[in-house]
């Protein structure tokens, strides 16, 4: 830590505090990780082990007691606590990062980025899938031009997860905002609406599949974007077959894509940003293929090298838009815009019709 690095106050240190903020914080050049908030002896003693300067508290009151000595809240808790303590965070004249989803309704994000903007303060959505490596190699094939006029996306976010793991993710009840619309559908639209531009119209397809589940988890949404572009985009715990992750078809060609983005692997299995020159890297036998008039599986169209994931650009442009009036990687107006498409699918879903934004 240097005497201008920004402390960093975390809340919450499950999954998403654990694998995924800690370590990208941690490994940000002016960023550093002052405090931990969990009420869970056993992740306090993790998050000392992993991180040993780190302060940790066991709730939100002791940590706003000393808002004063942070710079930055990061808000990784279960979903149904974003929009409080977001709010109580910026009343307290601090700057939030908030995981998705940033809130259960887009009236909510709309309320705290209007809140946020009227104290002058940062408020960001980690959609750390921005930065996959797929998403940004297909972002510079479209800014090339090498697919021509993108007529149809196609994204899978799919698993095989037959036996529901239970928790806050999968409870039915509405307050939790869990299920996978809510979880990996947040990924699927925004990265949709990012690459492809506002949503017009909403279909959506929701079901409970497995036994002893309460919440949707297989879900599918088609998206027809202002532009015409139509998004095909699947959310699914019970695919035994897994299909691309990307197949992107256009007036030239079509990209096609398997595989995820190798960067959450490597956090949950103890690696780090910055220790390896391979960060982000994956083998060239994962590589997609750009063509025309022949299906990928059997050799068509030529490999694409693909980009290096980088979920460390993300806080490292939290920590140039706090330091040096850099660009809010991801606003929560922009996070709202895919709430309502969220939004739009769950009444599409219940109503059997496609919903008009």
């Amino acid at each position: 830590m240097t005497a201008a690095d920004l402390r960093v106050g975390l809340v919450g240190y499950g999954l998403a505090g654990s694998v995924f903020h800690a370590p990208l914080i941690a490994a940000t050049e002016g960023l550093t990780l002052d405090t931990v908030v969990t009420s869970n002896p056993e992740r306090q003693e993790q998050a000392r082990a992993e991180f040993p300067d780190v302060r940790t508290v066991a709730g939100t009151d002791e940590l706003f007691a000393h808002a004063a000595d942070l710079d930055l809240i990061v808000i990784a808790s279960p979903n149904k606590t974003h929009v409080p303590l977001a709010r109580t965070a910026l009343k307290a004249g601090l700057p939030v990062v908030v995981d998705k989803p940033i809130a259960g309704t887009a009236a909510e994000a709309r309320e705290l980025a209007a809140l946020a903007e009227e104290r002058g303060l940062l408020l960001s959505v980690f959609q750390n899938r921005r930065w996959d490596n797929d998403f940004l190699t297909l972002r510079k094939l479209l800014d090339e031009g090498e697919l021509g006029d993108v007529w149809r996306f196609e994204s899978r976010f799919e698993r095989w997860r037959p036996q529901p793991k239970g928790g806050w993710r999968e409870s039915g009840d509405p307050e939790e905002i869990g299920g996978l619309l809510y979880d990996l559908g947040s990924h699927v639209v925004d990265q949709a609406l990012t690459l492809f531009g506002p949503a017009a119209s909403v279909y959506a397809e929701t079901d409970i599949r497995r036994p002893g589940a309460s919440i949707d988890d297989d879900t599918f949404l088609a998206i027809t974007h202002a532009n015409g572009v139509r998004s095909h985009l699947y959310v699914s715990a019970t695919t035994a077959q897994l299909g691309p992750r990307f197949r992107v078809l256009g007036s030239k060609a079509g990209y096609v894509k398997y595989g995820l983005d190798p960067q959450e692997a490597a956090l949950r299995e103890g690696e780090r940003p910055g220790t390896s020159a391979d960060w982000g890297r994956e083998p060239e036998s994962l590589w997609g293929r750009l063509g025309a008039g022949e299906s990928p599986v059997t050799g068509g169209g030529s490999p694409v090298p693909t980009l290096p994931g980088d979920y460390p650009a993300y806080y490292a442009a939290v920590a140039r838009a706090l330091t040096d009036g850099g660009t809010n990687p991801v606003t929560a107006l922009e996070a709202a815009a895919a709430l309502d498409v969220l939004e739009a699918a769950r009444r599409s879903a219940r109503d059997g019709v496609a919903v008009e934004l």
